[in-house]
């Protein structure tokens, strides 16, 4: 089986993601520091409706989020999955927090891969640590456009 894809997909949305070779070196390049292996992630954009339906399916919630994590790992150290984020939410919280999309993006995209590789943000510890978690990996992202 290939192994080490981070593959991006567009369900029912059309944007196009920029410097992609340079996001997957970033996100592998966490990844190996967190002491993993990367393995297949698939990095899905969709609307909030797409994103809801799979939240009312798989989870029984029926609210919006910006992201949804699937982990697909079969070994503990190879980190693969699916990450399901809500372009809808992601623009809305651009606005909301004066940044640019693809800085919200890349913000929830490394959210995902901090969620695969068994991050938690069920309490407010927990979510002080993954936003702290996020803003390390923000930190050696590479200059992109």
């Amino acid at each position: 089986m290939d192994t080490n894809n981070i593959l991006f997909f567009n369900e029912e949305v059309s944007y196009r993601v920029n410097d992609k070779r340079k996001i997957r070196e970033w996100i592998r390049h966490i990844i190996y520091k967190w002491g993993n292996s990367p393995g297949n992630i698939n990095i899905i954009l969709c609307p909030d409706q797409y994103l809801l339906a799979i939240n009312n399916t798989y989870l029984n919630h029926d609210s919006y989020t910006d992201i949804l994590t699937f982990n697909q790992s079969e070994e503990q150290t190879i980190i693969s999955g699916d990450i399901y984020i809500s372009l809808d939410r992601i623009k809305a919280n651009a606005k909301e927090y004066k940044v640019r999309i693809s800085d919200e993006l890349h913000r929830v995209i490394i959210h995902g891969i901090l969620h695969l590789m068994g991050g938690k943000d069920s309490t407010d510890a927990e979510r002080r640590e993954m936003r702290e978690a996020e803003d390390k990996c923000l930190s050696l992202r590479p200059p992109l456009t």
